[in-house]
């Protein structure tokens, strides 16, 4: 399987990987669903975007927990790597990731289409300006602008709202023009990301699949299956191309 699959990486005209929360898990990073998973936890409403509006301080609290004590620490694993390595050697074209960690860039992929945005960034709500997580004092809560003093939010998407400009057009464009598409940690169980991978299929991509469990995708679009964490499963997948 992994040599079938190494075979049609090599050979495919332009390869897009696709990632989600099952590429950081060795990282330290939880999910957010499944036995473990943060919403276990923390109740998913904090994240939607009224109650954030309504309850702002509450809301940055359980957001500086989770993303910036929790995940602050966490490192990019082997499979994030490999993936540079690939884009490095020409073999994946872009990365189009459902995580928020940004640890794709910090691994050395270049060209990442972040479908749900980044937590390295914060934007304000009244002028728009936009920041690195690196000039905001997160000690003082909510923090704000430094521009008009508007309040801040991380640069990702909560629950009601809309998939942001441009990385939706972009990470679509590519699902049009790719004939490979790894999938690697998602379960597509989390619209409209689940699109993604359908409409590759749809536009006559072969689909890879790594997971360590079968997903919503295993037995309607994949067509190579390599049931292993994404760690083992990159590293067995390099050596093969390596070949």
């Amino acid at each position: 399987m992994y040599a079938t699959a190494a075979k049609i990486i090599k050979s495919a005209k332009r390869c897009v990987a696709f990632t989600g929360a099952g590429i950081s898990v060795e990282s330290g990073i939880p999910p957010f669903r499944g036995e473990n998973g943060l919403w276990n936890k923390y109740d998913p409403a904090t994240f939607d975007i009224q109650y954030f509006h309504q309850n702002t301080r509450q809301s940055w609290e359980v957001i500086r927990e989770i993303f910036y004590d929790l995940f602050g620490q966490v490192q990019p694993n082997i499979a994030h790597y490999a993936l540079a390595q690939m884009e490095a050697k020409g073999l994946v074209a872009a990365v189009i990731t459902q995580n928020v960690d940004n640890l794709h860039a910090e691994a050395g992929s270049r060209r990442i289409h972040e479908f749900h945005g980044s937590l390295k960034k914060l934007v304000c709500l009244g002028c728009k300006t936009c920041y690195t997580v690196s000039q905001i004092d997160l000690t003082i809560l909510p923090p704000v602008c430094l521009q008009c003093g508007g309040i801040l939010k991380p640069d990702v998407i909560f629950f009601g709202e809309a998939i942001p400009e441009p990385a939706r057009t972009h990470s679509f464009n590519e699902t049009s023009r790719a004939d490979c598409f790894i999938l690697i940690g998602t379960t597509g169980t989390v619209a409209p990301a689940n699109m993604i991978p359908r409409a590759a299929k749809s536009n006559g991509a072969r689909i890879i699949e790594i997971n360590p469990n079968p997903s919503e995708y295993t037995q309607s679009v994949t067509d190579i299956f390599l049931q292993d964490k994404a760690s083992v499963a990159m590293e067995k997948l390099m050596k093969e191309i390596e070949r």
